[in-house]
């Protein structure tokens, strides 16, 4: 990743008052882009958006709808971006079983929107929409999907995603690559890192049962997924714009960005891991009756590491280390715009060291 590229880079990024999407403001923003946003009000309160003055380093930050076409369409167009990034999502699985209508909508017609924003918009050169791991078709298989595994979702959310993947290739085939604006699709895994609030999270909800005094209740402790600290994937989707840019079509295609294997661990080995190293911490195990969730989740992500240079920096004990560095922080009324940036210049360092 080449700072110097994102230098006055006009870029577009949706989803910027959320988790990931306030950590990649602050990145752009501190490599010297110009960086508009547009999402709704920061969905949990206290948000990273607040807290670490996240617009305060914006060009601009419209809070609005994407499911508004009309609205985002004219937002792109006031910005005329070069680069575009899409993070605005319903993220949640268990809310998508609470509100399918609202899941589908947003992750769906909201991507429609964007592609439709950017079909007409001649400054775009790049657009990188940001899906999921969970948008293939899981087996319960142990070794790691792909990027040509078929797509799929036992529930809605990730039902939802996968359908964002299929819209972006039709729009990619069928009229942005004629227009020569070259379009991705990426796919982190378990995201995770300062600043998350989200209900029905793993670290988030540890933290609040932390701080809280009380024990931490789970619901799937055998559960594989691959974790990550925010920083990794956000990484991989700077890589990827920038080599869109530069190398065209052959780039413009689907991406994982997954850990390492040895870092796909069940849900028991983190608990018992931040349990070890947080006096007072404790958890059970929830008996109740729980919504389909899949069991065994990886990535593959030689297809990135062998064609963009790209690789994880942090194993996963370093991503934990570091997301409870930053909720300290923020306990201990920290400056968190600047203890967040020293985040991101010690990522970059370790990549620079590597």
């Amino acid at each position: 990743m080449n700072r110097g590229f994102w230098s006055g880079k006009r870029v577009f990024l949706t989803g910027h008052t959320g988790f990931k999407g306030g950590w990649l403001a602050l990145w752009l923003a501190d490599m010297g882009a110009e960086v508009h946003g547009y999402a709704l009000n920061p969905p949990t309160s206290p948000a990273l958006f607040n807290v670490a003055g996240v617009g305060d380093r914006m060009a601009s930050s419209v809070i609005a709808d994407v499911r508004d076409g009309e609205r985002l369409a004219r937002a792109v167009a006031d910005v005329a971006p070069e680069v575009v990034f899409h993070l605005a999502a319903q993220p949640l699985v268990r809310h998508s079983y609470k509100a399918p209508v609202e899941t589908y909508a947003v992750n769906v017609m909201g991507t429609i929107n964007l592609l439709e924003a950017v079909r007409h918009c001649a400054s775009v050169k790049v657009l990188v929409n940001v899906t999921t791991d969970k948008c293939y078709e899981n087996r319960e298989w142990v070794w790691a999907y792909r990027e040509h595994e078929a797509m799929g979702g036992h529930d809605p959310y990730s039902s939802s995603k996968a359908c964002s993947e299929l819209v972006t290739a039709s729009y990619r085939n069928s009229f942005l690559a004629q227009r020569q604006v070259q379009v991705a699709t990426a796919r982190a895994g378990n995201v995770i890192g300062g600043g998350d609030w989200a209900e029905d999270r793993l670290l988030p909800d540890f933290l609040r049962a932390l701080d809280a005094g009380r024990e931490l209740v789970i619901r799937s402790p055998a559960a594989i997924r691959p974790w990550q600290h925010v920083l990794e994937p956000l990484s991989g989707y700077l890589t990827l714009a920038e080599q869109l840019q530069q190398q065209g079509p052959a780039l413009a295609e689907g991406w994982n960005f997954g850990p390492n294997e040895i870092d796909a661990r069940p849900v028991r080995w983190i608990v018992d891991f931040l349990c070890q190293r947080t006096p007072g911490a404790a958890w059970r195990c929830d008996e109740a009756a729980q919504p389909h969730e899949a069991g065994s989740l990886k990535l593959d992500s030689a297809k990135a590491k062998a064609l963009l240079g790209w690789r994880p920096r942090w194993n996963l004990a370093k991503a934990l280390e570091m997301t409870i560095d930053w909720h300290q922080a923020w306990k201990g009324s920290g400056d968190m715009a600047a203890h967040t940036l020293a985040q991101i210049r010690q990522y970059e360092m370790s990549a620079l060291s590597s």
